[in-house]
């Protein structure tokens, strides 16, 4: 018998959506929910994930795209997660380059630089590789993603991240739009700054080989679910190099080779 046969599953599913769903709204980190979904379990993490994004949608939260995480070694390393997950952003989560972004939005923040992808096109074919990819990107922007978990302490299996919404905060995207055309995204050198200290380098190879991999790999997984990307749709590709912990207001300067900047502001409350 698998976890996912396992009898109880389905409340324990809405045990594991009730705990996160009450996390967040109070603000207060909660254990963990592998002990409702076990550790290996994917499928019912992200049923976890589906009926807590589905209670935002009920509450007027709009979904602008997806998100991967665990892309980089670095970061799996961080967590000892060996595999990329994915999850939703939603229109409260987007901010623009220099928008203030309150700290007490967050429970424990953490920033990593990354690529977003803005599709022009639809990828909706299961076996979708990288030159739908390529075809269906209207352009790409510098981002920063602000990470997050409803898990006290990041205690994360696979399970935690997956029904956490991929340990989503927030994201920053750049005001440029770059062509992809004549761009190679596993060459692009990335440097985050804290306040004007580097305090974390990586590069797009660090990113499943390539920004344009990790987004290829992600609308298989999403068509194979029948959730496929859209036109439109904002792509947050996964982390180039280590996250940085967020202990207070702070400035967050990205520097992507051909890319430009972009800076995520966090203050203790916007004005």
């Amino acid at each position: 018998m698998t976890d996912h046969d396992s009898p109880g599953l389905p409340a324990r599913i809405e045990s594991a959506a009730a705990r996160l769903t009450a996390a967040a709204d109070s603000r207060t980190p909660c254990a963990p929910v592998r002990e409702f979904l076990g550790h290996a379990d994917i499928d019912a993490a992200y049923e976890v994930q589906r009926r807590v994004a589905a209670g935002r949608i009920a509450a007027g939260a709009r979904v602008v795209g997806a998100k991967i995480g665990l892309t980089a070694p670095a970061v799996q390393q961080q967590f000892g997660v060996f595999r990329p997950d994915f999850g939703v952003l939603f229109d409260d989560m987007m901010y623009a380059h220099t928008e203030p972004l309150p700290l007490n939005r967050f429970l424990q923040p953490r920033a990593e630089g990354e690529i977003a992808f803005v599709l022009g096109r639809d990828i909706d074919r299961p076996g979708a590789g990288v030159a739908d990819v390529l075809r269906a990107t209207e352009f790409v922007l510098p981002a920063i993603e602000i990470v997050d978990s409803r898990i006290t302490g990041w205690d994360l299996a696979i399970t935690d991240t997956v029904a956490d919404n991929a340990s989503s905060g927030a994201f920053v995207l750049g005001t440029t739009p770059y062509p992809l055309s004549r761009l190679d995204l596993s060459r692009v050198g990335m440097v985050l700054q804290r306040d004007g200290e580097p305090v974390s380098f990586g590069a797009g190879h660090a990113c499943l080989g390539s920004p344009v991999v990790a987004v290829a790999w992600l609308a298989r997984e999403l068509a194979a679910r029948e959730q496929p990307l859209r036109a439109g749709d904002v792509v947050m590709s996964g982390a180039l190099g280590p996250m940085v912990p967020i202990g207070g207001p702070g400035r967050y300067r990205l520097a992507l080779d051909g890319l430009g900047e972009v800076e995520a502001v966090i203050e203790e409350e916007t004005k």
